[in-house]
């Protein structure tokens, strides 16, 4: 699924691909100048975005007076039909600078798992929603999810991920560990998870941080520079420690949270790297509040057979109540049902069908998926809802 690249906000939306405001879906005028302005104070809804910073967006290096902003900001309310008395959208913070008033909306970014993939998990998906609700309450959470090859991790985390994105002030960073012969690249399944986060809507304040928090790790996606801070590159990596890396992606976490609700993913931790284990070991210790949900998934029989660092992690971190590890079961036989029911319009089968599917896969999602494939391809099953698909 492609991200969504707008901005909505009421009836208008900024498309940022086309650099243009909607309303309604009827383009409105706009000089590129006021996209940018706009843009900026958007992306930074409800928060007071300074005169000096609004005219580093939108003229760069070039000297202007407050007063070329004051046109600018005049157009953007004309656009928006915007009363400065009782404004909607932009609100005037005197001698100061503006501030964007109105509630942004997002679209889903996170694809969802094919339909009946989370039967049985209903708790699972509930105690992470709680686990979210308290880190928005500025209570920093870490929680491990566990289970052998094919139990669901994955389709969980899916399943989640498209409910959290419903709000619009939440950051999603979702990375995945790779499985590596020899030594493995330090934080990679970090870099990963901000560069994919980077690319998205609203990305400028979590740049800033980091330009001011984590130099190296901003060095590491050169993408997101322009020319003149590419040429500083190899200054800016010039003697970079993985421990360097590790305190200045623990500061730049705190100074983001401390303001913007953060939902951190790593997929695959059995493959994981040492040094994001270290990285997690830090969020999870440290005492200040932080907005801050981390999501780490990994086969636990894995991490017991290669004698993986994580688990002398999970069982640290447990002790010490820094962290939290929800091991998957197996589905159970009315689960079976449940997905053969949703994947099959309603349809209602003998119980027997379920009895068999779940005898023969022990409740294994994947195997139980993989099954119905099969009996579908046989021509045993037969789906009757295709056209919705």
């Amino acid at each position: 699924m492609e991200a969504d690249r707008s901005l909505t906000f009421g009836d208008f939306s900024l498309d940022l691909a086309k650099e243009q405001l909607f309303c309604s879906g009827e383009v409105v005028a706009l000089t590129p100048k006021a996209f940018v302005v706009l843009r900026r104070l958007v992306d930074d809804g409800g928060q007071l975005v300074s005169k000096e910073e609004l005219l580093q967006a939108g003229w760069p290096k070039t000297h202007v007076s407050h007063g070329v902003l004051k046109v600018i900001i005049l157009e953007i309310r004309r656009a928006l039909g915007d009363d400065p008395a009782a404004p909607s959208f932009i609100e005037t913070v005197p001698r100061r600078g503006y501030r964007f008033i109105a509630p942004r909306t997002r679209k889903a970014q996170v694809p969802v798992g094919p339909r009946g993939a989370v039967v049985g998990r209903d708790s699972v998906l509930a105690h992470l929603e709680d686990r979210l609700t308290h880190a928005l309450a500025g209570q920093r959470q870490l929680v491990f999810l566990s289970g052998e090859a094919g139990i669901g991790k994955t389709a969980v985390l899916d399943a989640f991920l498209a409910r959290a994105a419903s709000d619009p002030d939440l950051l999603i960073a979702r990375g995945t560990c790779l499985e590596h012969y020899g030594a493995a690249e330090a934080y990679l399944p970090v870099l990963e998870a901000f560069g994919r986060m980077l690319r998205e809507p609203g990305a400028e304040r979590v740049i800033r941080v980091l330009k001011t928090y984590a130099p190296s790790w901003l060095a590491q996606l050169p993408w997101l520079e322009d020319r003149g801070d590419r040429a500083a590159l190899p200054r800016e990596l010039l003697g970079v420690t993985k421990e360097r890396m590790l305190r200045e992606m623990a500061e730049a976490v705190e100074a983001l949270t401390a303001t913007t609700p953060l939902l951190l993913v790593i997929e695959d931790l059995h493959w994981s790297d040492y040094s994001t284990l270290d990285l997690l070991g830090m969020l999870a210790r440290r005492q200040e509040a932080a907005r801050l949900l981390v999501v780490g998934s990994y086969r636990s029989v894995d991490v017991i057979v290669k004698g993986h660092p994580l688990r002398a992690l999970v069982q640290e971190l447990r002790v010490r109540r820094q962290c939290e590890d929800i091991a998957l079961a197996f589905l159970r036989e009315p689960d079976v049902a449940a997905y053969l029911a949703q994947r099959f319009g309603g349809h209602a089968f003998p119980s027997e069908l379920a009895r068999a599917v779940h005898q023969r896969t022990d409740g294994n999602p994947l195997f139980m998926a993989r099954v119905v494939d099969e009996l579908v391809a046989l021509r045993v099953l037969e789906l009757e809802d295709t056209a919705g698909d």
